[in-house]
């Protein structure tokens, strides 16, 4: 499927707009480089990002679900060591050991164990041998896993050659040391600010839409961190910024359907029994009841979580979501469904592996945007894919968080980063 889909204009774009707000950064001087790690933000996953210090333009990204603890240039490869991890909370410290290559963007989980190591540490002591500190793997009979950890260091000939998950508990192994867990967020943010005085983080686009005076509007996520700042600004390239805390968007059991004229929610039956499924039901405009319309999953033994969607012209609900096994998203476990609005029954499903973060639709066509970064098009009467899109800037990937489609050929696309993609789709 070729996709018509390019960007046209970023608008909100600043530099080191990727990283998010960043936690650690260090520098290749020799190479003119610089690695941020921004701390987690949408969908629980932390960036790691390489800039040029001249021009401040983006060379790969990486993403994790773990925080960032450690980075290290290679010394001569363009490779980057990184260090992931965190305590879970009652007896493992769990993490990984990546390495990005900054040329291609190709990442490589290297540590054999399901749950890893926290790394905390990394430096190279020359291009063949990686020094690496970490965590204790648990905290059992252990007072002092909070405090001190364990030193190995690594050989390999070639470390753009090592296969994922080749580093095993023999190679890991190695002395116990004082582990300390500094924070370095303050020298990241001066070191940010002493290349770009006008940099500033961003949180991800909760929704975007097109104002009547062609204004383009982005909903942002409240920073924690800074409760107080402005309800909106207005950027040089036309971009109006509101910011909003992410609880009073979507409370749980009201779904953001576009072209409604009735608010749908999702609620338990009467006297709800063990694991029956929730229902959708419609509360009309001012009114104060609800009025059921049909069970949530069409499957029977299935248990649907609901997603962003859409009303159809003729009343249909086109909506996304996911089904829930207590373990994860399993393969085919996300879906983009068209359904009765009456009785609920589908007239198409489209499964796929990823969860939608938004979905808008036009006459013709159902736009839907993936934690993977990729935005899908699919025939609003069939339910087939028209096309998919890998959603990048200047060649690298970006997430699309929220989208709108504006008219004929055109869509905006909101981004974890806090960017707004103009974008073409014909």
């Amino acid at each position: 499927m070729t996709s018509p889909l390019r960007v046209r204009h970023v608008l909100g774009d600043r530099p080191f707009a990727e990283a998010g707000r960043p936690v650690l950064a260090v520098p290749d001087e020799g190479r003119g480089l610089l690695a941020i790690a921004g701390e987690r933000g949408f969908a629980g996953t932390a960036t790691v990002g390489v800039y040029g210090t001249g021009d401040l333009g983006c060379r790969a990204v990486l993403r994790t679900r773990f925080p960032v603890r450690a980075l290290a240039f290679h010394p001569g490869a363009p490779l980057v060591a990184v260090g992931t991890g965190r305590y879970d909370g009652g007896y493992l410290f769990e993490g990984e050991l990546l390495l990005l290559d900054w040329e291609t963007g190709a990442t490589t989980s290297l540590i054999e164990d399901h749950f890893g190591r926290e790394v905390l540490g990394l430096s190279w002591l020359d291009d063949r041998t990686l020094r690496v500190l970490m965590a204790p793997p648990d905290d059992r009979k252990d007072r002092k896993a909070h405090v001190e950890g364990h030193v190995a260091v690594v050989r390999r000939p070639d470390w753009r050659a090592v296969a994922p998950r080749s580093l095993t508990a023999a190679d890991l192994a190695g002395p116990r040391v004082p582990a300390p867990r500094p924070d370095g967020s303050d020298d990241a943010h001066r070191a940010l600010s002493a290349l770009s005085p006008d940099w500033e983080p961003r949180r991800h686009v909760l929704a975007v839409e097109e104002l009547p005076d062609g204004a383009v509007l982005a909903t942002l996520a409240q920073d924690e961190d800074d409760p107080e700042r402005p309800g909106c600004t207005a950027l040089p390239d036309g971009l109006l910024i509101g910011h909003r805390p992410v609880d009073d968007v979507d409370p749980q059991d009201r779904l953001r359907i576009r072209h409604a004229g009735r608010d749908y929610v999702t609620e338990a039956p009467p006297a709800r029994r063990g694991s029956e499924p929730r229902r959708l039901s419609v509360r009309p405009p001012g009114g104060l009841g609800v009025r059921p319309l049909f069970p949530l999953s069409w499957e029977p033994g299935e248990t649907h979580l609901p997603g962003p969607g859409a009303e159809a012209d003729d009343g249909d609900l086109v909506h996304a979501g996911t089904v829930h096994h207590g373990h994860g998203l399993r393969p085919g476990g996300s879906f983009v469904v068209r359904r009765s609005g009456t009785d609920g029954t589908p007239r198409w499903i489209f499964r796929t592996d990823h969860v939608a973060t938004d979905l808008d639709t036009d006459p013709d066509t159902a736009y839907l945007g993936y934690r993977n970064g990729d935005v899908l098009a699919l025939d609003l009467r069939t339910g087939a894919p028209r096309w998919r899109h890998r959603l990048t800037v200047a060649g690298v990937p970006v997430i699309p968080t929220a989208l709108t489609a504006t008219g004929p050929g055109r869509l905006l696309v909101g981004t974890a980063d806090g960017r707004v993609l103009d974008c073409a789709t014909a």
